[in-house]
């Protein structure tokens, strides 16, 4: 800790009562007022160094009374700054200190104690004791920053502020091994650290790249964001390092940053409780918005799983949209680093009943399939409640973002991850009883085919929405079930969707037939469906020997949804299911009517009329697969 002794009496200290004792040495004949402090004083000590104050005594004076009256209710620093300042006057030494010296420096000010009225003025000692001992210091430095959050207008008008903010950025951006740490903590404690303490803190510190944002932690956010401003501006701090520094300021500020989204949420709730009128909750979110504007533009300087805990934070707090906006463009540069649980984000709108917050998983996704392409001329239609507006640091870093974008597409291999990444989020939104059919398509249909290898986790999210969703009618079943290749289902899948009641039957008779390729090509030899089930399909007009059209195009499973092949039958006992299907199957009314109008028997003949030839043709698929297969 620097500290500084000013006035005429060396190895003499006074006390706060030390001003109101001088009464006793002088003779008093002027009352001063600070705040609701009361001061009687002698006039020559004060007016000879103090041109405010002359200037007070002359402009009212008070003959009526035995004492003159003079009032400082707006004295900045309070008493404190003004025992300080009255001390120096009459000679008292005074003792200064990264605590102290931000609020005597305003107090000098306030009184006018320059050169022009008397050489050797306290304004004058305070700035050479702040420029050559403060300034120098690491943790001084950053102890009078945040004093100056006290006289925020005077600060700013006296340049103490931006030179701390200077003073820092400069420090931070040289070696580590050149910054003179002192003596000095951030917090106001004693500091009985020995010089050779100092030293090894100071090798310590030098070791560590990222040393000076745990210190930087301590400062309140406007003036961290203005400090942070001074370092990105330097353009030596790699951006892992400036994206380390926000997470460990985002967590000391935020403390349920790393935990759960409703923890937060119920903290927030309280602390508005108690405060009577969200305060502290739009602190909050001034804060998080803030550390939004300073995230680095290079992928990976922040974390995927940090990125999308601060856009659960900003759905809590209602953060603007253009830092949610913000956080999503982000993310979808990273998206095959997120997991299931970080998706899950809470739905806290009022136009939104989803447990969950659908539309900006799907924005994050439509940033991520972008990835690589040029921004669109025209705007793009909006998937989300809240309107698409550029941040502060947006428009700021907004051709640098772009050029990052344009140069950064997804690899194949990313969007292998994000397609079983969206598969399993789809198994867990699937079951709110309030997700619509089209934002299931919609999620599901974004990610490009070739990124599926397989379509079991697809299965999955189709089997649980429609076990969540049993008002589904038939048409709505059957576009569902579009999505869905057989093709790509594994043998353990087939086997559950071959006797899955909720199906479509046109998909069943799909899954039957690739599951009796499959097995035709794993025996080498073509063998046909079981007669039964051949007589079940020919009842119903659809031919058994002619592949259906295509129907085009880690998360823990609850135990309801788990597959169970183990009381599996042969073929045969499908046409039970089947039965029951058909049975079932409310497309046909017993007038022969279906729902739209159409008559059954001209459906059934114009299906019946296409030729049956169920050896022949599947004899030619046959074929045709195994030398689709040798290609491969």
């Amino acid at each position: 800790m620097k500290f500084m002794k000013l006035g005429s009496r060396p190895d003499t200290f006074y006390t706060a009562e030390a001003v109101r004792s001088v009464s006793s040495e002088v003779s008093s004949d002027l009352l001063i007022q600070v705040k609701g402090s009361k001061y009687l004083l002698h006039k020559f000590p004060l007016l000879s160094k103090c041109l405010r104050l002359q200037r007070l005594c002359s402009e009212s004076p008070d003959s009526s009374s035995q004492h003159q009256i003079v009032r400082l209710p707006d004295f900045p620093g309070g008493v404190e700054a003004f025992e300080l300042c009255a001390k120096f006057c009459y000679g008292i030494t005074i003792t200064l200190s990264p605590y102290n010296i931000v609020a005597a420096r305003c107090g000098a000010e306030y009184l006018q104690m320059t050169e022009e009225v008397e050489k050797g003025n306290l304004v004058q000692k305070l700035e050479v004791f702040f420029n050559s001992c403060i300034l120098r210091g690491w943790k001084d430095t950053i102890v009078s920053l945040q004093t100056t959050k006290a006289l925020p207008m005077w600060s700013e008008d006296l340049g103490i502020t931006g030179r701390c903010i200077e003073a820092v950025a400069a420090k931070v951006l040289s070696h580590p091994s050149k910054v003179s740490l002192s003596h000095s903590h951030s917090r106001r404690v004693k500091d009985d650290v020995s010089c050779n303490g100092t030293e090894s803190l100071r090798h310590n510190k030098s070791g560590n790249k990222g040393w000076w944002a745990e210190d930087l932690a301590e400062l309140s956010i406007d003036l961290y964001w203005r400090t942070m401003i001074a370092i990105k501006s330097g353009g030596k701090i790699p951006s892992n390092l400036i994206g380390d520094a926000l997470k460990i300021y985002a967590s000391r500020w935020l403390p349920n940053i790393t935990n759960n989204g409703g923890h937060l949420k119920k903290q927030v709730a309280s602390d508005s409780e108690l405060d009577s009128g969200g305060e502290i909750a739009s602190k909050h979110r001034l804060l998080l918005e803030s550390v939004v504007s300073l995230l680095p533009v290079g992928k990976g300087a922040v974390s995927c799983g940090f990125l999308l805990k601060l856009l659960k934070a900003s759905n809590i707090l209602n953060a603007s949209s253009s830092s949610k906006m913000e956080l999503a463009r982000r993310i979808g540069l990273q998206l095959e680093e997120a997991t299931v649980n970080d998706l899950l984000i809470p739905s806290l709108s009022y136009t939104n009943d989803t447990v969950y917050d659908v539309e900006l998983v799907m924005t994050i996704l439509e940033q991520f399939m972008s990835q690589g392409q040029s921004p669109p001329t025209s705007p793009a239609r909006s998937r989300m409640a809240f309107e698409r507006r550029r941040s502060r640091s947006a428009e700021n870093i907004n051709l640098e973002f772009q050029e990052s974008r344009r140069s950064s597409s997804a690899s194949h291999s990313s969007k292998l991850k994000v397609a079983k990444l969206v598969d399993r989020y789809l198994q867990e939104v699937a079951r709110d009883a309030n997700f619509h059919l089209s934002k299931f398509l919609s999620l599901a249909e974004i990610i490009p085919d070739f990124a599926r290898h397989d379509h079991d986790d697809l299965y999955r999210a189709i089997d649980i929405y429609l076990k969540a969703h049993p008002e589904l009618n038939k048409s709505e079943r059957k576009r569902l079930c579009r999505i869905l290749d057989c093709k790509k289902l594994s043998m353990e899948a087939c086997m559950h969707a071959a006797q899955n009641e909720l199906l479509p039957l046109r998909l069943v008779v799909q899954v039957l037939f690739f599951e009796q390729a499959r097995a035709a090509q794993a025996g080498g030899k073509v063998t046909d469906l079981p007669t039964n089930i051949k007589a079940l399909l020919t009842a119903h007009g659809i031919d058994p020997a002619k592949p259906t059209a295509p129907l085009s195009t880690t998360t823990s499973i609850h135990a309801e949804d788990n597959w169970s092949v183990s009381n599996f039958k042969s073929p045969k006992s499908r046409s039970s299911t089947l039965r029951m299907k058909l049975a079932e199957d409310d497309d046909f009314n017993q007038n022969g009517l279906t729902h739209d109008g159409i008559g059954r028997n001209s459906r059934f003949k114009a299906i019946c009329a296409i030729p049956t030839q169920p050896k022949k043709m599947l004899s030619k698929f046959w074929s045709t697969n195994r030398t689709a297969t040798e290609k491969n």
